[in-house]
Protein backbone atom coordinates (compact mmCIF):
# COMPACT_ATOMS: atom_id res chain seq x y z
CA UNK A 1 0.00 0.00 0.00
CA UNK A 2 0.74 3.30 -0.54
CA UNK A 3 3.00 5.40 2.10
CA UNK A 4 0.22 7.84 1.38
CA UNK A 5 -2.63 5.63 2.80
CA UNK A 6 -0.88 4.72 5.48
CA UNK A 7 -0.56 7.93 7.09
CA UNK A 8 -2.72 8.69 10.03
CA UNK A 9 -4.40 11.67 9.11
CA UNK A 10 -7.33 13.62 11.28
CA UNK A 11 -10.82 15.07 9.22
CA UNK A 12 -13.41 17.06 10.35
CA UNK A 13 -16.38 14.82 11.80
CA UNK A 14 -19.71 16.71 11.27
CA UNK A 15 -23.28 17.11 12.18
CA UNK A 16 -25.87 17.06 9.30
CA UNK A 17 -25.69 20.72 8.91
CA UNK A 18 -21.91 20.83 8.02
CA UNK A 19 -20.66 21.88 11.27
CA UNK A 20 -17.66 20.20 12.66
CA UNK A 21 -18.26 18.14 16.24
CA UNK A 22 -14.97 17.04 16.34
CA UNK A 23 -11.86 15.05 13.82
CA UNK A 24 -11.47 11.35 13.47
CA UNK A 25 -9.17 9.27 11.78
CA UNK A 26 -9.58 8.55 8.56
CA UNK A 27 -9.75 5.30 8.31
CA UNK A 28 -11.99 4.92 11.38
CA UNK A 29 -14.14 7.45 9.83
CA UNK A 30 -14.83 5.13 6.80
CA UNK A 31 -15.03 2.16 8.76
CA UNK A 32 -17.30 3.01 10.82
CA UNK A 33 -19.09 5.13 8.56
CA UNK A 34 -19.05 8.16 10.57
CA UNK A 35 -20.01 11.66 8.68
CA UNK A 36 -17.11 13.45 8.12
CA UNK A 37 -15.89 16.11 5.42
CA UNK A 38 -14.82 16.11 1.93
CA UNK A 39 -14.30 17.67 -1.23
CA UNK A 40 -14.81 16.74 -4.92
CA UNK A 41 -12.53 18.48 -7.67
CA UNK A 42 -14.02 18.03 -11.33
CA UNK A 43 -11.35 18.87 -13.55
CA UNK A 44 -11.92 20.36 -17.03
CA UNK A 45 -9.81 20.84 -20.30
CA UNK A 46 -11.03 22.85 -22.90
CA UNK A 47 -14.34 21.36 -23.47
CA UNK A 48 -14.07 18.13 -21.84
CA UNK A 49 -14.43 16.85 -17.93
CA UNK A 50 -11.72 15.00 -16.62
CA UNK A 51 -12.79 11.27 -15.17
CA UNK A 52 -10.05 9.90 -13.18
CA UNK A 53 -10.45 5.99 -13.03
CA UNK A 54 -10.07 5.73 -8.83
CA UNK A 55 -6.89 3.36 -7.45
CA UNK A 56 -8.03 3.62 -3.91
CA UNK A 57 -8.75 1.52 -1.02
CA UNK A 58 -12.53 2.74 -1.43
CA UNK A 59 -14.21 2.03 -4.31
CA UNK A 60 -11.59 1.03 -6.04
CA UNK A 61 -11.66 0.69 -10.22
CA UNK A 62 -14.65 3.33 -10.28
CA UNK A 63 -14.66 6.47 -12.23
CA UNK A 64 -14.70 9.86 -10.01
CA UNK A 65 -15.56 13.12 -11.68
CA UNK A 66 -12.40 13.81 -11.23
CA UNK A 67 -10.94 13.33 -8.17
CA UNK A 68 -12.02 13.11 -4.49
CA UNK A 69 -10.01 13.63 -1.17
CA UNK A 70 -10.49 15.29 2.06
CA UNK A 71 -9.39 18.20 4.24
CA UNK A 72 -7.12 17.00 7.23
CA UNK A 73 -6.39 18.55 10.38
CA UNK A 74 -2.76 20.02 10.68
CA UNK A 75 -1.81 20.18 14.14
CA UNK A 76 -5.67 21.61 15.60
CA UNK A 77 -6.52 23.48 12.80
CA UNK A 78 -8.80 22.02 9.93
CA UNK A 79 -7.46 23.23 6.28
CA UNK A 80 -9.21 24.73 3.92
CA UNK A 81 -10.75 23.46 0.90
CA UNK A 82 -8.20 25.04 -0.94
CA UNK A 83 -5.33 24.06 0.36
CA UNK A 84 -6.77 20.56 0.24
CA UNK A 85 -7.17 20.57 -2.93
CA UNK A 86 -4.32 22.39 -3.75
CA UNK A 87 -1.94 19.35 -2.01
CA UNK A 88 -3.72 16.74 -3.68
CA UNK A 89 -3.60 18.11 -7.22
CA UNK A 90 0.13 17.95 -6.71
CA UNK A 91 -0.29 14.94 -5.58
CA UNK A 92 -2.93 13.21 -7.58
CA UNK A 93 -2.26 14.75 -10.96
CA UNK A 94 1.14 16.33 -10.84
CA UNK A 95 -0.60 20.13 -11.03
CA UNK A 96 0.45 23.07 -9.67
CA UNK A 97 -1.42 26.31 -9.09
CA UNK A 98 0.16 28.17 -11.82
CA UNK A 99 -1.44 25.47 -14.25
CA UNK A 100 -4.45 26.57 -13.39
CA UNK A 101 -6.86 28.97 -15.63
CA UNK A 102 -8.21 30.39 -12.34
CA UNK A 103 -8.91 29.36 -8.86
CA UNK A 104 -11.36 26.60 -7.85
CA UNK A 105 -15.10 27.28 -8.20
CA UNK A 106 -17.31 26.14 -5.88
CA UNK A 107 -20.48 24.36 -6.95
CA UNK A 108 -22.25 23.67 -3.97
CA UNK A 109 -22.30 20.82 -1.11
CA UNK A 110 -23.87 17.33 -1.34
CA UNK A 111 -24.63 14.73 1.18
CA UNK A 112 -24.28 10.91 0.52
CA UNK A 113 -23.73 7.63 2.42
CA UNK A 114 -22.32 4.50 0.43
CA UNK A 115 -20.93 1.34 1.36
CA UNK A 116 -17.92 -0.21 -0.77
CA UNK A 117 -19.01 -3.59 -1.73
CA UNK A 118 -15.75 -4.80 -2.12
CA UNK A 119 -13.87 -3.32 0.93
CA UNK A 120 -14.84 -2.57 4.66
CA UNK A 121 -15.37 1.06 4.04
CA UNK A 122 -18.10 3.47 3.76
CA UNK A 123 -18.06 6.78 2.45
CA UNK A 124 -20.83 9.17 4.29
CA UNK A 125 -19.75 12.51 3.45
CA UNK A 126 -20.84 16.45 3.19
CA UNK A 127 -18.71 16.88 0.12
CA UNK A 128 -17.61 20.41 -1.06
CA UNK A 129 -17.89 20.24 -5.17
CA UNK A 130 -15.38 22.21 -7.32
CA UNK A 131 -14.62 22.89 -10.72
CA UNK A 132 -10.86 23.73 -11.93
CA UNK A 133 -10.35 24.60 -15.30
CA UNK A 134 -6.93 23.63 -16.74
CA UNK A 135 -4.28 25.14 -18.65
CA UNK A 136 -3.14 21.76 -20.06
CA UNK A 137 -3.97 18.21 -20.37
CA UNK A 138 -3.80 16.29 -16.86
CA UNK A 139 -1.26 13.77 -16.54
CA UNK A 140 -1.76 11.70 -13.51
CA UNK A 141 -0.30 10.21 -10.74
CA UNK A 142 -0.57 6.67 -11.43
CA UNK A 143 -0.27 5.68 -8.00
CA UNK A 144 -3.70 6.78 -7.02
CA UNK A 145 -5.12 6.24 -10.66
CA UNK A 146 -5.28 3.12 -13.48
CA UNK A 147 -6.10 6.23 -15.96
CA UNK A 148 -8.55 8.99 -16.54
CA UNK A 149 -11.07 9.54 -19.69
CA UNK A 150 -12.02 12.82 -21.36
CA UNK A 151 -15.86 13.05 -21.81
CA UNK A 152 -17.13 16.11 -23.67
CA UNK A 153 -19.33 18.48 -21.51
CA UNK A 154 -21.00 20.77 -23.96
CA UNK A 155 -23.91 18.29 -24.62
CA UNK A 156 -24.97 17.41 -21.06
CA UNK A 157 -27.60 14.55 -22.53
CA UNK A 158 -24.47 12.88 -24.43
CA UNK A 159 -22.20 13.67 -21.23
CA UNK A 160 -24.95 11.72 -18.40
CA UNK A 161 -25.51 9.38 -21.22
CA UNK A 162 -21.61 8.44 -21.66
CA UNK A 163 -21.64 9.07 -17.99
CA UNK A 164 -23.95 5.93 -17.02
CA UNK A 165 -22.11 3.60 -19.12
CA UNK A 166 -19.13 3.84 -16.49
CA UNK A 167 -18.81 2.15 -13.32
CA UNK A 168 -18.68 5.42 -11.01
CA UNK A 169 -18.32 6.02 -7.60
CA UNK A 170 -21.55 6.50 -6.05
CA UNK A 171 -21.26 10.44 -5.33
CA UNK A 172 -20.78 10.88 -9.26
CA UNK A 173 -24.72 10.99 -10.05
CA UNK A 174 -25.44 14.14 -7.28
CA UNK A 175 -22.34 15.54 -8.85
CA UNK A 176 -23.57 15.41 -12.03
CA UNK A 177 -25.91 17.53 -11.06
CA UNK A 178 -24.12 20.52 -10.31
CA UNK A 179 -22.28 20.83 -13.29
Amino acid sequence: MLEYYEKKLFLAELDLNDNIAGKIERWQAHKEGVLHRGFTAVLTYQDNIVLQHRKHPAFDGCFDLTFSSHQNFIDENLQSDEDAIYEALKREWNIERSELVDKPKFLGRIYYKARDPQSVFTEHEIDHIYRIELKNPPTPNLDFAYGFKLINKLDMKNFKSEISKLKTAPWVDKIVELI
